[in-house]
């Protein structure tokens, strides 16, 4: 295929960004990148929830909200379109605000889509101690801070979204040194290496994505960590034994789905943190975590996304 994909941008509203993004999940999409005007550091995802930095949003005047797919050359673009289209009448038809609704799309190369946005990617400090640095860039470390080495590539996972930094502020607070960590859906490993390196005894991130499974290897490895094992396999399904802490920084849909497998896997009085929540899925999330006897320990919001703490204390 020598790096040639098909992209496919959906020009629509902020309030139809996940209902579009889902259009893009039915069909066999290898990546989705998010360029939202109320973040405009944007989100990039793969088969479940990935952050992402580009601009490329200032091209619709900074108002509307842009989804884009990536798909292999070889998948059949008119069927894709014919697709997208129908689904963008459906949301219509339901009434919900679709902007304007706008279909486009060409061929690119993967160098173009993974490097472009790098020079856009500075280090951040995030709550009290995590500082996320990218490897290409300079930083002097201040005291007391721990710096988290990130090279994102195709992968989930850069800091600046607020469902990452509201996970990594989550583990600041409830990671201590003899704490197992299970990091579902990790992506580029960031949450994952954010917990080794706040002194978790042990961490296993675990991603369904061949590619994210490599990028939090080589990430992992950029930090020196002897206490943190990645995993290729179907979330959940390949986690042995008990966590104090499991995060998943996902969607409402699948932490819902995940949830009872979680719970079984989750050691008593542990905690379940989980973002990738829109406000409107909040309720959702936590009805069913009640229902499994989770206690609701934390609701934090920043923007229009939600992260839960849940305590095993019921299990």
């Amino acid at each position: 295929m020598d790096g040639k994909w098909i992209e496919v941008k959906v020009v629509t509203s902020t309030q139809a960004i996940e209902p579009v993004s889902g259009i893009f999940y039915a069909l066999d999409v290898k990546g989705l990148a998010i360029e939202d005007p109320n973040d405009i550091n944007g989100r990039k995802q793969g088969p479940l929830t990935w952050d992402f930095a580009d601009v490329n949003i200032l091209e619709y005047g900074g108002k509307a909200a842009v989804v884009t797919g990536y798909f292999s050359a070889e998948d059949k673009l008119s069927e894709i379109i014919e697709y997208i289209n129908d689904k963008l009448i459906e949301l219509k038809n339901m009434g919900i605000d679709i902007g304007e609704g706008r279909v486009i799309s060409k061929e690119v190369y993967e160098e173009d889509w993974a490097n472009n946005w790098k020079k856009y990617y500075k280090p951040t400090k995030i709550g009290e101690k995590i500082v996320i640095k990218p490897i290409w860039e300079e930083y002097k470390e201040n005291a007391g801070e721990i710096v988290v080495e990130i090279d994102p590539g195709m992968a989930f996972g850069t800091g600046t979204h607020e469902t990452t930094r509201m996970c990594i502020e989550a583990l600041e607070k409830y990671v201590s040194n003899d704490t197992t960590v299970f990091d579902i859906g990790t992506g580029s490993g960031i949450l994952a290496i954010s917990a080794a390196k706040l002194g978790a005894g042990k961490v296993i991130g675990v991603d369904l994505d061949p590619v994210a499974v490599d990028s939090a290897k080589e990430n992992a490895s950029f930090n020196k960590l002897n206490n943190i094992e990645i995993l290729y396999g179907n979330l959940m399904d390949v986690v042995n034994g008990k966590a104090e802490i499991i995060v998943a920084n996902i969607i409402a849909e699948i932490i819902v789905v995940l949830s009872e497998d979680v719970k079984k896997s989750l050691l008593p009085n542990g905690y379940f943190i989980t973002s990738g929540i829109i406000k409107e899925r909040e309720k959702m999330v936590t009805d069913k975590l009640i229902s499994l006897g989770f206690k609701i320990e934390e609701v934090n919001t920043q923007g229009e996304w939600v992260c839960i703490v849940a305590k095993g204390d019921k299990l």
